[in-house]
């Protein structure tokens, strides 16, 4: 059976290829233990955020600002 990629996918796919056999071990060691965390989840590929997604990141850019900002003058 054939599984088909989209871009995004087979991206990933060619740099791990590219790993060093050794990195690219440890590397799909992580992936499992990470995807042991949540197995349910399944990676959103879509190239667009929702205005959730952005307000989400706006703010935590801001956190980590004011963060640095304390810590410089602190």
């Amino acid at each position: 059976m054939e599984t088909l990629l989209n871009s995004q996918e087979a991206s990933l796919l060619t740099a791990f290829r590219r790993l060093p056999p050794d990195a690219a071990g440890e590397l799909s060691r992580l992936v499992e233990r990470l995807a042991a965390l949540a197995p349910e989840r399944k990676i959103d590929w879509s190239d667009s955020w929702s205005e959730e997604d952005l307000k989400e990141f706006r703010a935590a850019s801001i956190r980590r600002l004011e963060e640095n900002e304390s810590e410089e003058t602190g």
